[in-house]
């Protein structure tokens, strides 16, 4: 396969929850193959120490804070985006809320409407300004972070499980409409991967123990590891893949 279909050279990408975890490491892999990342997160801090240390390293990067819990700041955010660099070429909506672990009967509503703010109507909305401004340049590319979860909900985690389950089908009905636009929709699954947003399980010895025990390769997942598969979905790669999920999770699911 030639290296030229991963080529993100001239394209515009924003990633979202991109100061840390997987959100970063996506962020750091679409640099390396050329495209200028919007590094996105709900503190300007973070972003900026990561698209600094990205241009330190050659790459092209731009901080830009947006909590796409707030329907005011989405909006911001992409006039920001059609003003500074008046396209998009690929979506990541990756930003996660995760409030509560504990049994599903406990959960308030405070914590049931934190997680579907963000990880449905976030999500939602913040691909149908990216649809627009795509729609109107012709095409683009919009990823989508889900969870192994999304498919066999995990235990004390139920209203984030919904949440993810719901991703998939938003991924499956975007993808169906908007295909006749040029616009791909696809969907990452990861399983267990360290980092600090699954740090109620990694950080529980027993919980962690028992989890290994589900998962064949037998260990947790690094955020690196999940970056080359949306590096292969929101490039030339993949042009032909559209309204799909790919799983990985070190054989959980099998």
């Amino acid at each position: 396969m030639k290296t030229e279909l991963f080529d993100l050279t001239g394209k515009v990408a924003l990633v979202t929850g991109a100061s840390r975890g997987i959100g970063e490491s996506i962020a750091r892999l679409l640099a390396t193959y050329g495209a200028h990342v919007i590094v996105s997160s709900r503190k300007i801090d973070g972003c900026e120490a990561v698209a600094q240390s990205i241009r330190d390293a050659g790459g092209k990067a731009t901080a830009l804070a947006c909590h796409v819990g707030e329907m005011a700041q989405i909006d911001a955010t992409f006039e920001s985006i059609k003003n500074d660099f008046g396209k998009l070429d690929i979506l990541v909506n990756n930003a996660a809320a995760n409030p509560y672990f504990g049994h599903i009967l406990d959960t308030d509503l405070a914590a049931y409407e934190k997680t579907v703010d963000v990880n449905i109507r976030g999500y939602f909305f913040m691909s149908v300004a990216a649809g627009k401004m795509m729609k109107e340049q012709g095409g683009g590319v919009i990823l989508n972070t889900a969870s192994v979860n999304g498919i066999s909900p995990g235990a004390m985690q139920g209203i984030y499980s919904v949440t993810k389950a719901a991703v998939i089908s938003m991924t499956k009905a975007f993808a169906k409409e908007c295909g006749p636009l040029n616009i791909r929709v696809n969907a990452l699954l990861p399983g267990l991967t360290e980092t600090k947003f699954a740090s109620a399980l990694t950080s529980n010895d027993k919980i962690l123990k028992t989890a290994l025990m589900t998962i064949p390769l037998g260990r947790v997942a690094q955020p690196d590891e999940m970056a080359g598969t949306v590096l292969y979905l929101v490039s030339d790669a993949s042009t032909y893949t559209t309204g799909t999920t790919i799983t990985v999770d070190g054989g959980y699911l099998a």
